[in-house]
């Protein structure tokens, strides 16, 4: 079958590519630029514990070295701490912080050796054909022919001109935020803690918002954001200089402190989501398919997740042939996850920054919004929790086995200590992403013994068959505990970490019933499945 063509060789492109690649899928790699990243320290991400495992398990590469895991988080109202967060990895994993150029040279180091990934540099998409075959693709530029491939992935960002192509309307609001940010090399009094600080002392009106927030990198580098009002002023050299004078001067109670300024410019935040993430044999991800940011949220960690999320559902269909259901469950996931991502921001934006903020509303609410504005950033809540896909079309219905665990059905599973298959021990997201469905039997006290001792005892022998009969290839792990589960508890995982459901037991047909919902239901085969790609 022909590769999977991705336009666009930014990170979501790249994290594609690489995910693909791991579950033996070739892809194309079209980069409209040279193929190098300019260095800029201002444009940084801020990556998720799930995200940041993701990257972590693609590359290989250390990037916690890469970039900076903050030690703890402060919010300030005036002079007036109002949270004060120790991170810790058992109870708060901290956010890994890094500069998008150094995240994707990462995944660029990694796709080098890689044989399944041909990355095309100076070639820009100027159409794209469809039939119920494959997809083709042409580019211009010094490289520009013609590109055949099974499924073709728009990663081109913001102007995706495969969503032009495509002729899907992308309505949203236009700068619901702006940040003047700045990126500098200076000592600041707070041991590797991010901050928010709200209304400062120095300044409580003007351009600066009364708003500013403070994230190390690595090598004693700091981003800092400034909310600037609504409107179109020019952020002059002079007044964003200004800026950072007063800032560091008021975090520090004395005068300026030496610094080294590395990088300007101004974020502008655009709320939009695609109306369409799928059009037949092509699809949307990332910047091509949502904006959003406001209130702290990421959309970079959102377009990871719609890499990982494709990822095994296109590798599935490229192996084992077209599965509409399983294919169409991509835009129902991951459209959801980040439409209802976009509609909370939407309905706490008024309260936060209307007119009297929150307290017009709700009087002695401070505190309120200080923790509204803390889960946007650190990931928690409606506003920056990843998203949970208990209503996809995917969650199995109607398991009378079925058992409540910690974590809710649809949501990234925790990640404890596994005994694989073969006797190591890992954790439980080393094995995610390869394309196998995980079954995890939570069995206490195995984790003493060697794998000899337990692996033909008590239920393992008829696990072992059931997981040996489903209707797609799986791993069976072992956990001494997983929260909120009982000895003996059954959970299924899909591919890209999100549980699918627990069971009380080894209950084969439960399980089998519950992995054929996974896939999608009974794959269509031969003519069928020609027939379901064709009428698209």
């Amino acid at each position: 079958m022909d590769p999977v063509i991705i336009v666009g060789a930014g990170p979501v492109g790249l994290t594609l590519a690489l995910a693909l690649a791991r579950q033996e899928v070739p892809s194309v790699v079209l980069d409209e630029g040279p193929g190098k990243d300019e260095p800029r320290p201002a444009r940084t991400v801020v990556l998720r514990e799930d995200t940041a495992a993701l990257m972590q398990r693609l590359t290989g590469l250390p990037v916690d070295e890469a970039g900076a895991r903050w030690t703890g988080w402060r919010s300030l109202r005036r002079k007036q701490v109002m949270r004060e967060i120790t991170f810790d990895d058992d109870t708060e994993p901290a956010p890994l912080h890094i500069a998008q150029h150094v995240l994707t040279g990462a995944l660029r180091e990694s796709l080098a050796g890689e044989r399944l990934v041909e990355i095309v540099t100076d070639s820009r998409v100027d159409t794209i054909e469809q039939e119920p075959s494959g997809v083709t693709a042409h580019t211009r530029g010094p490289k520009g022919t013609w590109w055949r491939g099974g499924y073709l992935v728009g990663c081109d960002g913001v102007r995706s001109t495969v969503r032009k192509l495509q002729d899907i309307r992308f309505p949203g609001r236009t700068a619901v935020e702006r940040h003047a940010v700045a990126a500098l090399r200076a000592e600041l009094p707070f041991d590797g803690r991010a901050l928010l600080h709200r209304m400062p002392p120095w300044r409580t009106s003007g351009p600066s918002g009364g708003e500013v927030t403070g994230r190390p990198l690595p090598d004693g580098v700091w981003r800092l954001d400034w909310l600037l009002p609504p409107g179109k002023d020019l952020v002059t050299p002079e007044l964003l200089l200004a800026r950072i004078r007063e800032t560091l001067a008021g975090w520090t109670d004395g005068s300026t402190p030496p610094y080294d300024l590395l990088d300007t410019g101004v974020h502008t935040v655009h709320h939009r989501l695609a109306r369409r993430w799928r059009a037949g044999r092509v699809f949307l991800a990332g910047d091509a398919a949502h904006l959003l940011g406001a209130l702290g949220t990421q959309g970079l960690d959102e377009g990871l997740r719609d890499a990982d999320n494709l990822a095994w559902k296109l590798a599935l269909a490229w192996h084992h042939g077209p599965h509409e259901a399983l294919l169409d469950s991509y835009q129902a996931e991951r459209r959801g996850a980040v439409a209802a991502r976009l509609r909370a921001a939407d309905q706490v934006l008024p309260l936060l920054r209307g007119a009297g903020g929150l307290r017009a509303y709700v009087p002695g609410s401070a505190r309120g919004a200080d923790a509204l504005l803390t889960d946007g950033h650190l990931g928690r809540g409606a506003l920056g929790a990843p998203g949970a896909y208990a209503d996809s079309p995917l969650a199995p219905r109607h398991l009378e086995g079925e058992v409540p665990v910690d974590t809710e059905f649809g949501a990234p599973v925790a990640d404890v200590r596994v005994t694989a298959e073969d006797g190591t021990f890992v954790q439980l997201r080393d094995r995610l992403g390869r394309g196998a469905l995980l079954v995890v039997l939570v069995a206490p006290g195995t984790g003493v013994w060697d794998r000899k001792h337990w692996v033909t005892a008590g239920v393992m022998p008829r696990l072992a068959a059931a997981v040996a009969a489903l209707p797609q290839q799986a791993e069976l792990l072992v956990a001494e505990s997983y929260p909120g589960a009982a000895a003996h508890s059954v959970l299924l995982v899909r591919p890209d970490g999100h549980l699918v459901t627990a069971f009380g037991g080894v209950r084969p047909a439960d399980l089998y019933a519950a992995a054929e919902a996974t896939l999608g239901g009974p794959a269509k085969t031969g003519a069928g499945a020609e027939a379901g790609a064709g009428a698209r």
